[in-house]
C-alpha cells in the first residue's frame, strides 16, 4: 500500500506525508473544514469586529477560543487533530490561537521570524495549524516559508516594533534570509498548513481586491513545559495530561461568559508577561 496511515484516524497523516513535515518543517494544503463553513466563520467574525468597532482588539485576538464558542469548537476539530496527533502523539494542548487579517493595500506584513523565539517553551515539539478562512494567495499576503529551516536551532532575533508589523513585538530575524528558497502557502478557504515552530516564515502586504484572514492554532504535547518561571495556561484539546505542567482552561459556555471573561483577561495578562519578558514596549 503506497500510503500508510499512522492511525486508524480518518484524516491521519500519511507516513510520506509525516516525513514530508519532518524534512520540510511545513505541510500544505490540508483540509481543515468546508469551503461553507470557513464563510460562515468568517461571517462571525466579522460580526465580531463591528462588535468591536470595526477591528478586533488586541486584547480579544489573544486565544479568542476562550472567549467564543465557535473557535473553541475549531481547535477542538477532529479533522485537524487528527493531523496534528499525526506529528505530536495522541496528548494534545492548545496553547495559543489568534487571528491574521490583512485588508487590501493596508499595507501590514510579517517580518522572517520563528515563532518560538519569545514563547518560552521547553521543547521544539510545536505545531501551528493556520486556518484559512478567505484566500490566501500570492496577492493577497499569504504564509511564506524557508522549507527545511525548522532544522537550524534557535536564532537571533530583533524587536522593530513597526506599525506595519503583525508580530507582538515586531520581530525579525538577525540573519540573512535568501528569498530564492522561499515557498508561498498557498490556501483556499477551508484548508489549512501545518508549521514547525522553528520554520523561518513571513508574508507580505495585501495587493489582492479581497481580505486575507487567517486563524493560527499552535498545538504541543502535555510533555512541553513553560520555562519562563510564570505560571501558565493551555486547552487540553485531545487525549490526557499526565504532566500537569500548565493549568487547564475552561471552555466558554456561551459567548463572552463572564466567567470566561474574567479567565481569559487573567491569561492575556500572564501571557503578555511571558512574551514580553525584557522588551522595550508592552501592548496597552
Amino acid at each position: 500500500m503506497d500510503s500508510v496511515r499512522v492511525r486508524e484516524k480518518p484524516f491521519a497523516l500519511a507516513t510520506e506525508e509525516i516525513a514530508a513535515y519532518q524534512a520540510r518543517g511545513v505541510l500544505f494544503p490540508r483540509p481543515a473544514i468546508s469551503a461553507a463553513a470557513a464563510q460562515g466563520l468568517l461571517q462571525k467574525f466579522e460580526a465580531l469586529e463591528r462588535q468591536e468597532g470595526g477591528r478586533i482588539s488586541k486584547r480579544t485576538n489573544h486565544k479568542p477560543h476562550l472567549l467564543l464558542t465557535w473557535l473553541a469548537d475549531l481547535v477542538r476539530h477532529p479533522t485537524i487533530l487528527d493531523q496534528v496527533e499525526s506529528l505530536l502523539g495522541p496528548n494534545l494542548l492548545c496553547w495559543a490561537s489568534d487571528f491574521f487579517s490583512k485588508s487590501p493595500d493596508d499595507g501590514m506584513r510579517v517580518t522572517w521570524h520563528q515563532d518560538s523565539t519569545y514563547w518560552g517553551l521547553s521543547k521544539p515539539d510545536i505545531v501551528t495549524a493556520w486556518v484559512a478562512f478567505t484566500p490566501s494567495t500570492v496577492a493577497s499576503g499569504c504564509l511564506r516559508v524557508v522549507p527545511g529551516s525548522h532544522l537550524k536551532d534557535q536564532l537571533p532575533h530583533g524587536d522593530t516594533f513597526a506599525a506595519d508589523n503583525m508580530l507582538s513585538r515586531g520581530q525579525e530575524i538577525k540573519v540573512a534570509v535568501d528569498e530564492r528558497d522561499a515557498v508561498d502557502v498557498v490556501l483556499q478557504p477551508g484548508e489549512l498548513s501545518l508549521h514547525h515552530v522553528r520554520l523561518i516564515h513571513g508574508s507580505e502586504p495585501n495587493r489582492a481586491d479581497h481580505r486575507r484572514i487567517g486563524f493560527a492554532i499552535r498545538y504541543l504535547p502535555t510533555s512541553v513545559r513553560q520555562t519562563s518561571g510564570m505560571r501558565d495556561t493551555a486547552s487540553l484539546v485531545r487525549g490526557r495530561d499526565d504532566f500537569g505542567h500548565f493549568d487547564l482552561e475552561p471552555a466558554p459556555v456561551s459567548d463572552f461568559h463572564p466567567d470566561a471573561v474574567a479567565f481569559h483577561a487573567k491569561s492575556y495578562d500572564d501571557t503578555t508577561a511571558i512574551l514580553y519578558a525584557g522588551a522595550a514596549q508592552r501592548p496597552a
